[in-house]
């Protein structure tokens, strides 16, 4: 897990650069077999956020992820969206297989006007073999959920999240599957 603390240290740094936060959002969600946890911090100028998030799956997976993303505001067919554009630095620990990912991707989250407080949001990241190392060629993370946004700061979900990996001289390994059910605070 020493590759984990480098990333942890090093995904900090933009949380300590960004000066004054204006909000954070906590991330929490369960399924049968794992817990999620993220946090994210936007700054005043709310043109980026940043975050830290830990996965544990009970077959002893551990993935440690860190987000840098710009962020902004756009329409997807005329409907309000925030999308970002970064990367996400992830890396595992799995019963012997381990490896860190540097992955270019985003995020969008589509409302619905007509539903109030519906919404849909989506994240790709994917890490190919030149930014992949440990015993893995390349990393992927899918997460998708419905969301309701029940009082002001306050949403729930449910969700799907896959983390894939192909390993070094072997086939591919799910590192993550699952549908979930988790809230999002923001402060």
């Amino acid at each position: 897990m020493r590759r984990s603390l480098q990333i942890a240290f090093f995904a900090a740094l933009p949380l300590l650069a960004a000066g004054t936060i204006q909000a954070a959002e906590l991330d929490l969600n369960i399924s049968n077999k794992a817990a999620n946890a993220q946090v994210n911090i936007i700054p005043n100028s709310r043109k980026f956020d940043a975050g830290l998030g830990y996965i544990y799956r009970e077959s002893s997976t551990h993935i440690i992820n860190a987000d840098f993303h710009a962020r902004g505001q756009t329409a997807i067919g005329n409907l309000p969206t925030t999308v970002g554009v970064g990367i996400q630095a992830s890396t595992f620990d799995e019963d012997g297989l381990d490896g860190t990912g540097l992955g270019l991707g985003g995020t969008a989250h589509i409302k619905f006007p007509a539903v109030p407080g519906l919404g849909f949001k989506a994240a790709a990241h994917y890490a190919p073999s030149i930014t992949s190392f440990g015993d893995i060629d390349r990393f992927v993370r899918f997460d998708s959920r419905v969301t309701y946004r029940i009082i002001q700061n306050a949403d729930i979900y449910a969700g799907y999240r896959i983390v894939r990996t192909k390993v070094e001289n072997a086939g591919s390994e799910t590192l993550d599957e699952n549908v979930h059910l988790g809230f999002t605070l923001q402060f």
